[in-house]
Protein backbone atom coordinates (compact mmCIF):
# COMPACT_ATOMS: atom_id res chain seq x y z
CA UNK A 1 0.00 0.00 0.00
CA UNK A 2 1.19 3.42 -1.04
CA UNK A 3 2.12 5.74 1.90
CA UNK A 4 0.06 8.83 2.17
CA UNK A 5 1.58 12.34 1.78
CA UNK A 6 3.61 13.30 4.59
CA UNK A 7 3.35 10.06 6.24
CA UNK A 8 6.02 8.44 8.07
CA UNK A 9 6.01 4.73 6.90
CA UNK A 10 7.36 2.05 9.27
CA UNK A 11 8.41 -1.88 8.60
CA UNK A 12 10.60 -4.43 10.42
CA UNK A 13 12.05 -5.55 7.04
CA UNK A 14 15.19 -3.28 6.57
CA UNK A 15 14.32 -4.43 2.52
CA UNK A 16 11.48 -1.95 2.41
CA UNK A 17 11.23 1.46 2.12
CA UNK A 18 10.08 2.19 5.79
CA UNK A 19 11.23 5.97 7.21
CA UNK A 20 11.45 4.00 10.19
CA UNK A 21 12.45 0.35 10.87
CA UNK A 22 11.21 -0.62 14.02
CA UNK A 23 9.58 -4.17 15.49
CA UNK A 24 5.87 -3.64 16.23
CA UNK A 25 6.25 -6.17 19.07
CA UNK A 26 8.96 -3.96 20.85
CA UNK A 27 7.49 -1.81 23.05
CA UNK A 28 7.70 1.05 23.52
CA UNK A 29 7.83 2.64 19.88
CA UNK A 30 10.97 5.35 18.70
CA UNK A 31 8.17 8.51 18.55
CA UNK A 32 7.02 10.72 21.36
CA UNK A 33 3.39 10.51 23.54
CA UNK A 34 0.69 12.08 21.47
CA UNK A 35 3.00 12.33 18.23
CA UNK A 36 0.26 11.73 16.19
CA UNK A 37 -2.89 12.66 14.57
CA UNK A 38 -3.63 9.96 12.98
CA UNK A 39 -2.29 6.32 12.52
CA UNK A 40 -3.08 3.89 9.62
CA UNK A 41 -2.30 0.19 10.34
CA UNK A 42 -3.61 -1.32 6.86
CA UNK A 43 -2.79 -5.20 7.19
CA UNK A 44 -0.40 -5.05 10.35
CA UNK A 45 -2.75 -5.88 13.26
CA UNK A 46 -3.28 -9.84 12.61
CA UNK A 47 1.05 -9.56 12.25
CA UNK A 48 1.55 -8.63 15.62
CA UNK A 49 1.80 -11.13 19.21
CA UNK A 50 0.01 -8.83 21.49
CA UNK A 51 -3.37 -6.74 20.14
CA UNK A 52 -3.81 -5.08 23.33
CA UNK A 53 -0.06 -4.29 24.48
CA UNK A 54 0.00 -2.61 20.16
CA UNK A 55 -3.62 -1.08 20.83
CA UNK A 56 -2.45 0.79 23.91
CA UNK A 57 0.89 1.81 22.22
CA UNK A 58 -1.24 3.43 19.59
CA UNK A 59 -3.60 5.08 22.45
CA UNK A 60 -0.59 6.60 23.93
CA UNK A 61 1.16 8.07 20.00
CA UNK A 62 -2.34 9.90 19.22
CA UNK A 63 -3.34 12.98 20.46
CA UNK A 64 -6.53 13.43 21.81
CA UNK A 65 -9.20 13.53 19.08
CA UNK A 66 -6.57 11.80 17.19
CA UNK A 67 -7.73 8.71 14.94
CA UNK A 68 -6.37 5.33 14.54
CA UNK A 69 -7.57 3.34 11.23
CA UNK A 70 -7.32 -0.34 11.43
CA UNK A 71 -7.93 -2.43 8.11
CA UNK A 72 -7.40 -6.95 8.91
CA UNK A 73 -9.09 -9.60 6.70
CA UNK A 74 -12.68 -11.19 8.27
CA UNK A 75 -11.51 -14.04 9.98
CA UNK A 76 -13.65 -16.27 7.48
CA UNK A 77 -11.74 -14.90 4.32
CA UNK A 78 -9.26 -17.30 2.95
CA UNK A 79 -6.39 -14.80 3.27
CA UNK A 80 -6.54 -14.95 6.30
CA UNK A 81 -5.69 -18.34 7.29
CA UNK A 82 -3.61 -18.74 3.69
CA UNK A 83 -0.51 -16.30 5.24
CA UNK A 84 1.63 -17.99 7.47
CA UNK A 85 2.69 -14.50 9.64
CA UNK A 86 -0.85 -13.76 10.23
CA UNK A 87 -1.06 -14.36 14.21
CA UNK A 88 -4.31 -13.25 14.82
CA UNK A 89 -7.75 -13.95 12.87
CA UNK A 90 -10.47 -11.44 13.72
CA UNK A 91 -13.99 -10.20 13.37
CA UNK A 92 -15.89 -6.68 13.38
CA UNK A 93 -16.64 -7.22 17.11
CA UNK A 94 -12.63 -7.94 17.99
CA UNK A 95 -11.88 -4.27 19.28
CA UNK A 96 -14.86 -4.03 21.32
CA UNK A 97 -12.95 -4.10 24.76
CA UNK A 98 -11.32 -0.51 23.93
CA UNK A 99 -14.97 1.07 23.60
CA UNK A 100 -17.84 1.90 25.71
CA UNK A 101 -19.28 -1.34 24.91
CA UNK A 102 -16.49 -3.22 26.31
CA UNK A 103 -18.96 -6.46 27.20
CA UNK A 104 -17.61 -6.65 30.78
CA UNK A 105 -13.79 -7.32 29.63
CA UNK A 106 -12.51 -3.81 30.02
CA UNK A 107 -10.45 -4.64 32.55
CA UNK A 108 -7.94 -5.84 29.83
CA UNK A 109 -6.60 -1.99 29.37
CA UNK A 110 -7.28 1.15 30.26
CA UNK A 111 -6.92 2.60 26.79
CA UNK A 112 -10.19 3.16 25.22
CA UNK A 113 -11.10 4.57 21.78
CA UNK A 114 -14.79 5.78 20.45
CA UNK A 115 -15.99 4.19 17.43
CA UNK A 116 -16.22 5.95 14.49
CA UNK A 117 -17.06 3.18 12.17
CA UNK A 118 -16.87 -0.43 11.23
CA UNK A 119 -17.02 -0.98 7.53
CA UNK A 120 -17.03 -5.10 6.37
CA UNK A 121 -16.35 -5.93 3.00
CA UNK A 122 -17.74 -8.90 1.38
CA UNK A 123 -16.26 -11.38 -1.43
CA UNK A 124 -18.44 -10.09 -4.73
CA UNK A 125 -21.04 -11.94 -4.69
CA UNK A 126 -22.49 -10.97 -1.54
CA UNK A 127 -21.76 -7.72 -2.40
CA UNK A 128 -23.09 -7.38 -5.55
CA UNK A 129 -26.42 -9.01 -3.72
CA UNK A 130 -27.05 -6.41 -1.45
CA UNK A 131 -25.74 -8.43 1.86
CA UNK A 132 -22.70 -6.09 2.33
CA UNK A 133 -25.27 -3.17 2.56
CA UNK A 134 -27.45 -4.61 5.37
CA UNK A 135 -24.29 -5.73 7.46
CA UNK A 136 -23.11 -2.52 7.10
CA UNK A 137 -26.14 -0.15 7.58
CA UNK A 138 -27.77 -2.35 10.54
CA UNK A 139 -25.45 -3.13 13.74
CA UNK A 140 -28.18 -5.84 14.73
CA UNK A 141 -28.22 -7.71 10.91
CA UNK A 142 -24.06 -7.47 11.38
CA UNK A 143 -24.30 -9.50 14.82
CA UNK A 144 -26.71 -11.52 13.07
CA UNK A 145 -24.44 -12.46 10.22
CA UNK A 146 -21.53 -12.37 12.31
CA UNK A 147 -23.10 -15.14 14.38
CA UNK A 148 -24.89 -17.29 12.09
CA UNK A 149 -24.31 -16.62 8.49
CA UNK A 150 -20.66 -15.37 7.86
CA UNK A 151 -19.21 -18.92 6.69
CA UNK A 152 -21.57 -19.15 4.47
CA UNK A 153 -21.79 -15.37 3.26
CA UNK A 154 -18.04 -14.96 3.79
CA UNK A 155 -16.32 -11.92 4.96
CA UNK A 156 -13.04 -10.61 3.03
CA UNK A 157 -12.10 -7.60 4.76
CA UNK A 158 -12.64 -4.86 7.92
CA UNK A 159 -12.02 -1.30 8.08
CA UNK A 160 -11.94 0.06 11.96
CA UNK A 161 -11.63 3.67 12.05
CA UNK A 162 -11.54 4.72 16.18
CA UNK A 163 -10.79 7.72 17.97
CA UNK A 164 -8.72 9.38 21.15
CA UNK A 165 -11.34 10.67 23.58
CA UNK A 166 -10.47 14.27 24.81
CA UNK A 167 -8.75 13.55 28.03
CA UNK A 168 -7.82 10.21 27.31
Amino acid sequence: MKKLPGAIGIDRNLSTAADVVCDLDSFPYPFRDAAFDAIRAIHVIEHVSDIVRTMEEFHRLLHPGGRVEIVTPHYTDFSSFCDPTHRWHLNSFSFRYFGEDDAGFGYYSAARFREISVRVKLLRLWRALGFELLVNRFPRFRRFWEHYLCFVVRGKVIEFEFEKPAGA
